[in-house]
């Protein structure tokens, strides 16, 4: 191990700035699920081994496992899903289905860090657990439109698809129920190893020239949603599964519609698998073109995996958010609050006499709701505290000497602009309010071509 000091790779350290735009994500995305009814549930990050052992397919290989001081074996969670089927199976008889949750915590995976990829990861989860009705699936597609947009994008797309018409490619391509599994597995690589990747894989598999060419011809169909699975239903002629699987795409969309979600954002995407072995029916995920950083959120419909730990079907619908994802995406389009710091004004201490009177000023805007931060050295020049605060970011800077108490005014000097006024004092607290809410406007800096510009209040 090096001598120098640092974290551990592909874990990050969140400094404040940063914080403050996963603080505004994380409010943003609860503010939403609370809209819809969905109820928090916070879950330990350590779970026994077994309970994530044959739940999440291929993927296990990453799952931090150890060996706790009594010997018990256990592990990191991988993601929230797993442990909320524990939770539902543990503690079923107190819940009332259908019951809407959302968790938001980390998660931890041992694989190779990278763009949009790290070790520690934060998600923010959102199922309804208990009820097979397609419009469980459209609420949570309406959920995610509501958020995102909420965050400010404007220019994603979400992608839909089902297990089962995956499934249909497969048979009728001549492919038994067995061999299907290679097939998800491969195409759920499409975006890394590309078409030619996928034929590959499919012939090293096993698959025939000819079948590899139907599969491939029937997950790249694009268009209009409409015109897609009606496109499938016709290619699928004879799959009684696939079928079903279309209809049932087709009313999660009609009632996705219904509650408001825009005809431009969803695409039909018959390639997408999503490579969690637990996923039933079904299953989405929501991209941006530009930064290319794959899926910000995915999910789906798990109909058998509480089942496992609650000896009975329980039906259940959810996705998760990336927050990294989320937070890179963001950052670097120049999204979310127009500031980067916490307080909206610094109060200077203009002696050691009037330090007092500062700092009740200070409380007094408290009280008001604002977020003050003041100057600590009532000995320190008043040049000094002005430059610090403008070196924090912080866009108002606030003055009271004996001039000003003697009038019952403040100076409130607007350090992006230089430009100060005299203030009544008890007019102080609305004006800064008004700045305050401004500066929490967020700004949309995405858009559909793939281009941004920053829209700042």
């Amino acid at each position: 191990m090096s001598n120098r000091v640092q974290n551990i790779r592909g874990m990050r350290d969140h400094l404040p700035s940063a914080m403050i735009l996963r603080q505004y994500i994380i409010d943003t995305l609860t503010s939403v699920f609370e809209r819809y009814g969905f109820e928090p549930l916070q879950t330990p990050v350590v779970e026994y081994a077994e309970t994530l052992d044959g739940k999440i397919g291929d993927d296990e290989k990453l799952i931090y496992r150890f060996e706790d001081h009594g010997g018990r074996k256990v592990a990191l969670r991988y993601d929230q899903t797993v442990p909320l089927a524990r939770v539902v199976a543990q503690y079923q008889g107190q819940l009332l289905f259908p019951w809407r949750r959302y968790a938001i915590g980390q998660s931890y995976r041992g694989e190779r860090p990278g763009r949009g990829r790290y070790r520690e990861l934060w998600q923010a989860d959102i199922d309804i657990v208990g009820s097979a009705s397609p419009l469980a699936d459209a609420e949570i597609l309406a959920v995610l439109t509501d958020a995102l947009t909420a965050l400010g994008f404007t220019g994603f797309t979400t992608l839909i698809s089902h297990r089962q018409i995956l499934g249909g490619i497969a048979r009728v391509s001549g492919l038994d129920d067995a061999a299907a599994g290679d097939v998800y597995r491969a195409i759920d690589k499409l975006d890394k190893i590309g078409i030619d990747g996928v034929r590959n894989d499919l012939l090293q598999s096993g698959v025939s020239t000819a079948a590899a060419e139907r599969i491939l011809a029937l997950i790249d169909l694009q268009g209009d949603a409409d015109e897609v699975l009606n496109a499938l239903a016709q290619q699928l002629q004879g799959d009684e599964r696939a079928l079903q699987a279309i209809d049932n795409v087709r009313a999660i969309i009609g009632y996705a519609r219904a509650m408001g979600v825009p005809e431009e954002r969803i695409v039909i995407a018959p390639r997408l698998a999503r490579g969690l072995s637990y996923y039933t029916g079904a299953v989405f995920e929501s991209i941006v073109q530009n930064p290319p950083m794959g899926s910000l959120l995915g999910g789906g419909r798990y109909d058998e995996l509480i089942g496992m730990f609650a000896g009975r079907s329980i039906p259940t619908v959810g996705l998760a958010f990336g927050i990294e994802r989320l937070h890179d995406v963001m950052e670097e389009l120049g999204m979310g609050p127009a500031s980067r710091t916490i307080a909206t004004a610094f109060v200077t201490l203009f002696n050691p006499d009037m330090a007092a009177e500062s700092l009740r000023l200070a409380q007094e805007l408290r009280r008001a709701g604002l977020l003050v931060e003041t100057a600590l050295d009532p000995s320190e020049k008043l040049g000094k505290q002005l430059q610090y605060a403008d070196r924090r970011g912080i866009p108002y800077a606030l003055v009271i000497g004996p001039d000003e108490l003697a009038r019952g005014e403040v100076v409130v000097k607007d350090l992006r602009s230089g430009a100060q006024q005299s203030v009544v004092r008890s007019a102080v607290a609305s004006q800064l309010r008004s700045a305050a809410d401004a500066r929490r406007t967020p700004r949309t800096a995405y858009d559909q071509g793939g281009t941004h510009e920053r829209q700042t209040s």
